[in-house]
């Protein structure tokens, strides 16, 4: 298997603090959530952070986890590890029938935590992933980790999030703060709803704890559309704007 190193990220307390609330609530939802679609309204508004923190967090606490990255389209996770080895295979290879599971899937610096690399771009990545073989994978994989976390690519841009979502055991939408609108957010939403898969919250992201606006942000929405279901997240989950650019 695969060695890879995760780059340790400089947390202050209050960050690192919410990505254990997120794990707590998260695990809150049940011991059928396994296997999670984890995608946002646009791009940039830190997905694959919380995807690999919240992966990190859930290995550390005991749990064997499977991040996958499968932004087929703009993919960071390589970015954010050192990779030792050359020809790594990822999502890509397996979906094309180049390897097996095993081949690409990494161990990691963390304990408990493995991933599988999104692997070259593909000119159809909406028809590999809506395909027999990325069922196949979340199959298998359910029956071996205790989590499989999958970061998809903003549903407000291209469909890949819905279709990965339909054999999803629950979605977590990552919203940026005084950015993303609530009605565009509320379409997002509603596109994620037609794949028939749980939305178990949202990650309110880059909230700025310091300006004396963000209680009059919150309390417009709480209530509407994340207090409806996602009232235990409401703006407890931030990262630092160079921290969470994907």
């Amino acid at each position: 298997m695969n060695q890879v190193t995760v780059k340790n990220e400089t947390m202050g307390y209050q960050i690192s603090e919410a990505y254990k609330s997120l794990r707590t609530n998260f695990q809150f939802c049940g011991e059928d959530k396994k296997v999670i679609a984890i995608t946002s309204c646009t791009m940039n508004e830190g997905k694959s952070s919380i995807s690999m923190q919240l992966a990190i967090a859930l290995a550390e606490s005991g749990k064997h986890v499977l991040l996958i990255d499968a932004d087929l389209r703009k993919s960071v996770l390589m970015g954010r590890t050192k990779v030792s080895q050359k020809g790594i295979m990822g999502l890509t290879h397996f979906l094309t029938g180049q390897c097996t599971i095993q081949e690409t899937i990494c161990a990691t610096s963390v304990k408990n935590f493995h991933l599988i690399y999104s692997g070259p771009f593909p000119p159809n990545p909406a028809e590999l992933l809506g395909g027999k073989n990325f069922r196949s994978l979340t199959e298998a994989i359910r029956n071996v980790y205790d989590y499989v976390i999958i970061d998809t690519p903003p549903l407000g841009s291209v469909i890949d999030s819905a279709i990965i979502a339909e054999i999803c055991d629950g979605a977590i939408m990552v919203i940026e703060s005084g950015v993303i609108s609530y009605r565009f957010a509320q379409e997002v939403k509603k596109q994620l709803e037609k794949s028939n898969c749980p939305i178990l919250g949202v990650v309110l992201n880059k909230v700025d704890m310091h300006k004396r606006s963000y209680e009059k942000y919150r309390g417009k929405y709480h209530g509407k559309y994340y207090g409806r279901h996602y009232g235990k997240y409401q703006g407890k989950y931030e990262e630092k704007p160079e921290e969470s650019k994907v």
